[in-house]
Formats: structure tokens, sequence, C-alpha cells
């Protein structure tokens, strides 16, 4: 079967098939050693795909690990600002693998990886409608009314945050612990919205993401989850 070279890279794991298209323009992908100059080249098992001069195989599994992300690390493969990476926690034998999505700097928790770039991509889009829960820990009063406002969809700078539930989990000594799900994972949409109310994030931690959950995964562990026959 004929597929995008756009896809092919993308179901290899070796990136998305945005970035495909980047790496393309580059001149990084081959098909048959000539160079690949238009994303929606179609190729089938039949081809000899090289990146970086090196053949890239298409996996018929998929498989999901998942990983604590402690705080002061980027899920990017690369940082010009020399900041630590997800990518370091990782065994060296690994494999190559994408983040599905991710979480800012200063967030923690759950972060799901996979070789698969379609099934991250199904993981991340809207349409999938696939919920994520973090629990969110402020050091300001929280009022029923500003929830309210909250779970029936705000608008703050031009834009619309509407697939969001949030509920009051626990207070201890001065501290409030919320509840947030959503399903949208626009940028850095819960701290956007504390920022509206002014409150101040102590800690930001995701704990669940669709039916992965964060468990009792330690700090910095790594966990291989599951293989999905295609």
């Amino acid at each position: 079967m004929n597929i995008r070279i756009s896809k092919y890279l993308s179901s290899a794991g070796i990136c998305s098939r945005r970035d495909a298209e980047k790496l393309i323009g580059e001149k990084k992908i081959k098909i048959n050693n000539k160079i690949c100059i238009h994303p929606s080249h179609k190729v089938n098992n039949l081809d000899v795909i090289k990146f970086n001069n090196k053949i890239v195989k298409k996996s018929n599994k998929v498989v999901v690990y998942k990983l604590n992300k402690p705080i002061k690390y980027i899920c990017s493969t690369k940082d010009n600002l020399g900041r630590k990476k997800i990518f370091d926690l990782l065994p060296k034998n690994i494999g190559k693998l994408i983040s599905v999505g991710r979480l800012d700097y200063m967030s923690e928790g759950l972060i799901l990886l996979t070789n698969n770039g379609d099934y991250s991509r199904y993981l991340e889009h809207p349409s999938s409608n696939i919920e994520r829960t973090y629990r969110v820990c402020i050091n300001n009063i929280v009022k029923n009314n500003d929830l309210q406002k909250i779970n029936k969809g705000i608008t703050i700078k031009g834009i619309s945050y509407k697939k969001v539930n949030v509920a009051f989990e626990k207070k201890l000594k001065n501290y409030n612990w919320l509840i947030f799900k959503l399903k949208e994972g626009k940028n850095r949409e819960i701290r956007n919205i504390c920022n509206y109310f002014s409150w101040n994030i102590i800690k930001l931690i995701r704990i669940s993401y669709g039916p992965y959950k964060l468990g009792k995964l330690k700090e910095g562990q790594f966990q291989k989850l599951k293989t999905i026959k295609k």
C-alpha cells in the first residue's frame, strides 16, 4: 500500500508529520537514494527510506511508555539554553521515541512516549476528546464563584476555554489543591486560567492522560506500558 512519506516517517516514530515536512525541506530524507523534495511523495514497503543516511524501518507494533517528569525538564529533543530534557532520563538503548504532547518546564507528572507518530497524533488531537487530569496546588483563597465561571467556560485574552472542569480537592494548611480536567490541551491552559484569577501555582502535576495513569511511578521513573499491534 502506498502512503505519503510524511505519514511513513511519523509511523516509524522519526517525527510528527509536520516535522517530517521540515526534514524534507532540509533535504535530510532520501527515497531509494534520491533526495525527497515533497512531503506528498508516496512510498511503499519496497522503497528504501533514509533519514540522515540511516535506513528507516516502519514498525508494525505501537509501543507506549510512561514517564514521571520532574520539574525543570523540557519535553524537546534539543534546547539552545542547555536545559535538561526528558529524553535524558530514558535508557540509551530504548530506540527512537516521541512524546505525546508536552508539559512545560515547571510542570511535572505523567508524560507518555511512543514509537508511533500517528498514535501520538491521535492522543493529542482535540477531535479525539481525550481527557487529561491534573492536580494543582495554589496558595490563594479559592472562591466557589470562580470555579463555576471556569466550568461554564471562560475567554481569556481572546482564547476560549470551554472544555475545562475544575473542582476543589482538599485544603492543607495555607494551600488549596484543585483537580483540573480538560480535553483540548491548549498552550499553558491551566497556568493562563490560574493567572487570570491571580492564583499562584505552587505545583502542577498531571496524573492521567486518557486511560493512562501516573499511579505510583516515582519522579524520573520510566515504565513500558503495552504494545499495540497495527
